[in-house]
């Protein structure tokens, strides 16, 4: 049986895979959120401007991105919930996989039918 790492919570894994996926969805929120901060800027600038810009974002392109961006929400969301439990819960580490198990439950259950009615808008009319 090989030797887990002395000192260390995560033990790759669910855990691991979970720490990665955290990070990429909070990067690609934060952008997001730098992106709609810019546009939204523009409003003051120059309101025909920010009309355009708006416009732009009216296609199935940018509808296929938000369902990307909801899913990265929603499993930043309950992973920092996760997270949470797993640091400040004295039994979390030892309900790691189970914690994960439910993240990913919860994420399926409101993104499914999240998708199914936001793309329904987007290409239905």
């Amino acid at each position: 049986m090989p030797s887990k790492p002395a000192g260390t919570l995560y033990r790759g894994r669910e855990g691991m895979w979970s720490w990665v996926a955290h990070r990429i969805t909070g990067v690609g929120i934060f952008f997001f959120l730098l992106v709609h901060v810019l546009d939204t800027a523009l409003v003051r600038v120059s309101p025909q401007a920010y009309n355009e810009v708006i416009g732009t974002y009216k296609n199935p392109f940018v509808g296929l991105l938000e369902v990307g961006l909801v899913a990265a929400i929603l499993f930043h969301a309950f992973n920092g919930i996760r997270l949470i439990l797993v640091d400040f819960w004295a039994k979390g580490p030892r309900y790691q996989r189970q914690l994960m198990i439910g993240v990913l439950v919860l994420w399926v259950v409101l993104f499914v039918p999240f998708v199914i009615r936001h793309l329904s808008h987007v290409f239905g009319g």
